[in-house]
């Protein structure tokens, strides 16, 4: 007879696979490739085209943050997670613990530039200004997340 309380399952510590770790990531990949092929192929004027478009763009942002908040950091921010070693060098500290935005307003000001420099009735021009939003609303919630709380929300109780 086991001692764990009813309704608790023993855990198997088995070392998990590849795809097992990385399977939200690798999801949204997917769902990512999947919807850029359907747009590819798809009349924006339509409202399955125009719904694909917007997908794509969402799911852009989608993947975007589950590998940004994996790998990149923002000091302060209830949504990202701590780095395990900071380094010694100011700069370097600097740079680890605000990677996350380091990251996104250069990519945000390469989608913007691309936005700017494409037609924005053409069928990726309306995608890429769709991007554009998400990167926006992206560096919009890390800096709200470093001072701005939500009450009964797990990442604001970090705090």
């Amino acid at each position: 007879m086991s001692n764990l309380p009813q309704g608790q399952k023993k855990r198997n510590h088995k070392k998990k696979g590849f795809l097992h770790r990385h399977s939200l990531g690798l999801a949204s990949l997917g769902i990512l490739v999947l919807l850029i092929i359907l747009y590819n192929f798809n009349d924006p004027q339509t409202h399955w085209g125009s719904f694909l478009g917007n997908a794509v763009a969402d799911w852009t942002g989608v993947a975007v943050t589950v590998f940004a908040t994996k790998y990149l950091y923002e000091k302060g921010s209830a949504e990202s997670r701590n780095p395990k070693h900071e380094p010694d060098n100011a700069f370097l500290r600097f740079c680890l613990d605000h990677s996350l935005l380091l990251v996104l307003i250069p990519t945000g000001v390469i989608w913007t530039v691309m936005f700017l420099h494409s037609k924005t009735d053409s069928k990726w021009g309306q995608v890429v200004g769709n991007v554009v939003s998400e990167w926006t609303q992206l560096i919009g919630l890390v800096i709200m997340t470093k001072r701005l709380i939500e009450q009964h929300s797990k990442e604001s109780a970090k705090g």
